[in-house]
């Protein structure tokens, strides 16, 4: 019997950032037309603009926008598209959307709304795997009637505290005794019914020390499935994944078979269609399941690589009505596939996000990498949205390869403007244990990659010289009088001329004066440098210092200048010729580590604390922050109150000695 096959014209993308302009990419390869869909902040993204035609949502935050069904549907309907793509995240595993949408006579590129609300609650998943005789771990599910301090002690600690519904490390506690159960409880309540509109919790056996690996599948309407083998997504931080790797470096020919049987059964047992992930922890030889993500996954750019195959574009075509385009047998393991996720978070301070502009985004040419990113020179990084801003992926025949190209692929990449991991994840790619493959889930914790980058001095040195030529060169560019002397030039003996710039808790004074020949003179840290300028006034620096040829972008933002050079990324802030006197610290005060809203406060004026105290509970990108009393004291005046938005650096709480 001939498959009937309906095809795509315009596909509506039910998402954002890069998984929307990753979707829109084989879209038009496919010869589809696409329609994009956005909150206010996102107006001006690349995803809009990249799209054929958007529709405005017409508000501001997740729950405003993209959680709004209704809103959604409507823009579909207005837009004429005959196709819903919903990425990861967001509506992509809401089994009520996903009817609506098909109610309407529009295609769903995804499972079915039956798969979708089976798979969705993590809680029947179990059961359906049990009955699959797929081993998995043991749980409880939380109600109002359940003794939460007797399931936990029938587990055995450590438990985790999941969400039954949603993914992305939202809803999730590690509860190591009976004295943090409750709170963890609540707080994972709380960022459920935030994040997925459903606060369903369970308790689950936490393995400390295991193996996040996950099988890719695929399945259509005519009953054929494939897996596309394993991903290892093991070093994570927040319960949510930063680097992902296929194949897996623990994985052996039967673990993979028997692993991928497991995953076949159950995507059978479910009668699955489109793409999907079922997920394990693997300790030793012995493999759990964890939960079925009914959906694209962040990370399934690094099947696609080792396979030579196009997910989404299978995903078209399964929606179309047409069958796999390929068959297990077709596939194979080409090489190895590394994906890190650059974040706007700081590492340095337990990674909590970093909203803010994106000043420079340059992305390196070196090392053959695939950039999906959701950001350009200029865009926003906003606290509504997760912090995400490009997932960075290479391909190599060898996973040491695949490793040192990465590195310093993201080394040579230019991001400025706000704080990024982007460092830490170069410094956790190079550790002996990552290259060992010794990748286990405690890998931060237990290996401690450098959260910050060691620079040295000398780069240091190197960045202010090429700051001082290019200032000077700006400047001269800018003279509105006597713009045919050179730049420096005078008809007398003058002092030399003075840059002071800071960088961290470093200090860098550069002295320059120009010679009869052209070149300049400097002195920095007592040494003398002979600067011959190739190229320097437009943004980008070619210097030769004494014989050592140096080349930087810079560019200038306020007081501060971007450097980007070939170790990576510098902001030099130039320092005032005199003190600003007006400038007087906030002392005996605790501000806001990033922006957000306050979603409780636990203390009040008067009260007496002690270190590590709960003062008060912040949101921002739909993870909850506890911000905890520094020091043994009194507060003094809560400056804050439920609800209230606050800035990166907004004084929270007031506290005096006791």
């Amino acid at each position: 019997m001939a498959h009937v096959i309906t095809p795509i014209t315009r596909l509506l993308i039910a998402n954002r950032g890069e998984i929307a302009r990753r979707i829109i990419r084989t879209a038009h390869d496919m010869g589809i037309s696409t329609v994009a869909i956005y909150a206010d902040g996102d107006a001006q993204a690349p995803f809009v603009k990249e799209a054929d035609s958007a529709v405005a949502l017409d508000g501001r935050t997740t729950a405003q926008t993209y959680l709004d069904v209704d809103k959604v549907l409507a823009a579909c309907q207005r837009s004429g598209a005959d196709a819903i793509h919903p990425g990861y995240g967001f509506l992509s595993e809401n089994e009520a959307f996903a009817q609506a949408v098909i109610d309407a006579g529009i295609k769903w590129l995804g499972p079915t709304p039956e798969v979708i609300g089976l798979m969705g609650d993590k809680l029947s998943a179990k059961r359906l795997m049990d009955e699959a005789g797929v081993p998995t771990l043991p749980g409880i599910e939380i109600s109002a009637e359940t003794d939460i301090i007797a399931a936990a002690k029938e587990i055995g600690y450590p438990v985790l505290v999941k969400a039954s519904a949603g993914g992305g490390g939202r809803g999730m506690r590690v509860v190591e005794k009976a004295d943090d159960l409750l709170a963890a409880v609540e707080g994972a309540k709380r960022e459920a019914g935030s994040s997925f509109g459903d606060d369903t919790v369970f308790l689950e056996k936490w393995l400390a020390v295991s193996r996040h690996v996950e099988i890719q599948i695929l399945g259509d309407t005519h009953g054929n499935l494939v897996h596309c083998y394993e991903r290892e997504c093991s070093i994570q931080r927040r319960h949510q994944k930063i680097i992902e790797e296929a194949p897996s470096p623990a994985v052996t020919e039967a673990i993979r078979a028997s692993m991928g049987d497991a995953a076949i059964a159950a995507a059978k047992k479910l009668g699955y269609s489109s793409a999907g992930t079922v997920e394990f922890l693997l300790s030793g030889d012995d493999f759990y399941f964890l939960e079925v993500n009914a959906r694209l996954q962040v990370e399934h750019p690094i099947t696609e690589e080792i396979i030579g195959k196009d997910l989404v574009r299978e995903q078209i075509r399964v929606a179309e009505g047409e069958a796999l385009s390929f068959t297990q047998e077709d596939l194979s393991i080409n090489g190895h596939a590394i994906e890190a996720r650059l974040y706007a978070e700081d590492p340095a301070k337990g990674f909590l996000p970093a909203p803010g502009p994106v000043l420079a985004w340059t992305p390196s040419t070196v090392g053959q990498a695939r950039f999906d990113s959701g950001v350009e020179t200029g865009s926003e990084i906003s606290t509504q949205f997760d912090p995400m801003i490009a997932k960075v992926i290479v391909h190599a025949p060898t996973r040491r390869e695949a490793a040192g190209r990465l590195a310093r692929v993201l080394e040579t990449t230019e991001i400025q403007g706000l704080r990024t991991n982007r460092d830490f994840l170069v410094a956790t790619l190079r550790t002996g244990e990552f290259l060992a493959g010794d990748t286990t889930t405690d890998f931060i914790e237990r290996v401690e990659p450098a959260r910050v980058r060691d620079v040295a001095r000398q780069e240091l040195v190197e960045a202010a010289i090429a700051v001082a030529m290019e200032a000077q060169a700006q400047r001269r560019n800018k003279a509105k009088v006597l713009r045919s002397l050179p730049s420096g030039w005078r008809n007398s003996t003058m002092p030399m001329e003075q840059f002071s710039f800071r960088c961290g808790d470093d200090d860098i004074d550069v002295a320059y004066r120009l010679h009869r020949d052209g070149r300049f003179r400097l002195l920095c840290d007592e040494q003398e440098h002979l600067i011959e300028a190739y190229e320097c006034g437009a943004g980008t620096v070619d210097i030769d210092d004494n014989g050592r040829r140096l080349q930087f972008t810079v560019q200038a933002h306020g007081n501060d200048w971007l450097v980007h050079g070939a170790a990576g990324d510098l902001v030099l802030q130039e320092q005032p010729r005199f003190p600003d006197s007006s400038l007087d610290a906030n002392t005996g005060g605790l501000t806001a580590p990033m922006p957000g809203s306050v979603l409780a406060t636990e203390v009040a004026a008067g009260a007496s604390v002690t270190k590590g105290d709960l003062l008060l509970i912040m949101e921002a990108m739909k993870m909850e922050h506890r911000i905890t009393a520094p020091r043994d004291g009194v507060i003094e005046t809560v400056h804050v109150t439920i609800g209230d938005q606050v800035d990166n650096g907004q004084l929270l709480v007031s506290m005096a000695e006791e």
